[in-house]
């Protein structure tokens, strides 16, 4: 079976000579092959489509793709977005007391099955042509379990609970102070509850509008979690929250939905682990196809992720596997290269404002030195007093370096491409080859910034601090919203960068996985968020973890296959026993 899909924000035709058409051999022979649509982009049938591939080597834009998908999968589409458009193949089926998680990449359809199952989108099985009808839909899914359920969401039978993936929009449709947006969606009498073991109560006076992207986000799993509904779908729970948020999250969804079936989309392979029953994995081509897998146990569905191979379905999904190492790479390196070193030192805000009190440290030339603990607590303002951005209160910091600076929230807002935007900072020919082809920055450059997706958006913010000339570069959450590919990709640029040139980069990030992948040795805060914090230094990655997991209270093995941490369940004989002997991060 083949597809043809045309990526429509790539398509220039203003810009080109229509090559698709004067180059394809069935156009030549007088087939309407590829007729151009009234938009004057093209439309190719994938009927007459041979399959020759001439098309897609002479598109200047790369905008064409014709893909050879499995016979199977004819007649299976879910939902397309129109005529050469993206498709969805397959459905992940909601099960009863049972947590299940949805993980592939960033543009292979999660959304949009989510969205289809809450009842927001119906979907058209790949017909672009007509309105297709609930009853075809059924019919579709006859002795399934989607036919039951797709029968009463037809009829309005069942109600469901959505939180959408991107949480920022939330004051564009709520004005008011929290509690009277929480209050609102308190149908169950769990909100209290919830508001005290997510640690939002000083939330709740606060204008909407006035949050943080970690407020808003639990905020608006909170209001999800709250409603009376049939059925529980959450669209990314970890953006924005850090590692011990995170886990109250994941406990409070088991703990308070522990009767109902919920699907969750996740990229934290460590909350997902600990938090669903059964995994759903998508492949396919980001903006371009995407196939649903049957359920798979957790366990075994990260696992193959990882791998890069169904099993079940007999599909390579990776041309390479997501390795984990049991040692870092620092504990190989016997000599030390100090980049800086400072003094201990304290930043003030005012008599009662909140304190950050720093140990001696040091940050080694070349390292990549990775940041973990709790938001608020003085991860940004320890990186504001080591650029000379604002003086430590007592101490002082005598360093004479440049510095690169990626914040944790980032605004899409400039009306133009990425591609001006991103040579506007004139780039030079390693950039391009250590940043943007690692990022794939050269896949969006026609998008303008503005329309960019959470993830892609990510991307171009980590590429315009790289391309600037420094000799620390520091990236807060720089992992939010991406997938785990772009992660991985993220993961080998960053690494590549710092030993090709040198230079030495603090990596604040909630992602134990990325952490765990990325870091030579680990700098841990400690405190009470927006009161005080406490540098406690830089340890190597066995004693750092073991100090911050610790007061977390949550313990890590190693997967003894794949080497990947992974988080014990509490109470579990395995999560007493490392607590009982002080190990909770075994190597």
């Amino acid at each position: 079976m083949r597809i043809a899909i045309l990526k429509r924000d790539k398509c220039q035709p203003r810009k080109c000579e229509l090559e698709c058409l004067k180059y394809c051999p069935m156009v030549r022979t007088g087939a309407e092959t590829i007729v151009l649509g009234k938009d004057g982009k093209p439309v190719i049938s994938e009927d007459l489509c041979e399959g020759c591939g001439i098309c897609i080597k002479k598109c200047p834009f790369g905008a064409i793709s014709i893909i050879g998908l499995p016979e199977e999968l004819k007649g299976e589409e879910t939902h397309r977005y129109g005529e050469n458009g993206f498709v969805l193949y397959g459905m992940p089926i909601p099960k009863a007391g049972k947590v299940t998680g949805l993980l592939g990449a960033n543009g292979t359809g999660k959304s949009t099955a989510i969205k289809i199952l809450s009842g927001l989108q119906v979907p058209n099985l790949g017909n672009v042509e007509s309105e297709t009808g609930w009853d075809e839909i059924i019919k579709r899914y006859a002795g399934s379990e989607l036919q039951n359920f797709f029968d009463k969401l037809a009829k309005s039978k069942i109600k469901v609970s959505y939180k959408p993936q991107y949480v920022d929009a939330i004051p564009e449709y709520f004005e008011g102070k929290v509690h009277e947006l929480l209050e609102k969606s308190d149908e169950t009498g769990v909100v209290k509850q919830l508001v005290e073991s997510f640690e939002l109560e000083e939330a709740l006076n606060k204008d909407v509008n006035e949050l943080s992207g970690g407020e808003l986000q639990r905020v608006a799993v909170i209001g999800c979690m709250g409603k009376a509904a049939d059925f529980y779908f959450f669209d990314e729970i970890t953006p924005y929250l850090d590692i011990y948020q995170r886990v109250n999250v994941a406990k409070g969804i088991k703990d308070v939905l522990k009767d109902k079936p919920v699907i969750v989309v996740e990229h934290d392979l460590a909350i997902l682990d600990m938090l669903a029953d059964y995994v759903h994995l998508i492949y396919g081509k980001p903006g371009e196809y995407g196939v649903v897998t049957m359920p798979k146990g957790t366990n075994r569905g990260i696992k193959e992720y990882l791998e890069g191979f169904l099993h079940a379905e007999n599909v390579r999904i990776r041309e390479k596997a997501i390795e984990f190492t049991a040692h870092p790479p620092r504990e190989k390196r016997q000599k030390r290269n100090l980049f800086i070193e400072y003094g201990g030192f304290e930043k003030r805000y005012g008599e009662e404002g909140f304190v950050l009190k720093a140990q001696q440290g040091d940050i080694e030339t070349g390292e990549v030195l990775g940041v973990v603990g709790r938001n608020a607590i003085g991860k940004s303002t320890f990186m504001k007093v080591l650029a000379g951005e604002t003086d430590p209160t007592q101490g002082t910091i005598s360093v004479d370096i440049t510095v690169s600076y990626k914040p944790q929230y980032i605004k899409g807002e400039l009306d133009m491409s990425v591609k001006d935007f991103i040579y506007s900072l004139k780039l030079n020919e390693a950039d391009i080859i250590d940043v943007l082809r690692p990022l794939g920055i050269q896949e969006i450059e026609e998008k303008q910034i503005n329309e960019l997706s959470g993830g892609e958006l990510q991307s171009v913010a980590i590429a315009a601090c790289l391309c600037h000339d420094a000799s620390l570069y520091m990236l807060d959450e720089p992992s939010a919203h991406l997938d785990v590919e772009q992660k991985v990709r993220l993961i080998k640029a960053i690494r590549r960068y710092a030993e090709r040139r040198s230079v030495s980069m603090l990596i604040v990030d909630h992602d134990i996985y990325l952490i765990d992948l990325l870091s030579d040795r680990l700098m841990v805060f400690e405190g009470d968020p927006g009161v005080r914090g406490d540098i406690k230094g830089c340890f190597d990655m066995r004693d750092g973890m073991n100090m911050f997991l610790k007061e977390l209270g949550v313990t890590f093995r190693r997967d003894e296959s794949t080497l990947r941490p992974r988080i014990n369940k509490l109470g579990s004989s395995k999560d007493r026993e490392q607590k009982g002997k002080g190990k909770y991060y075994y190597l």
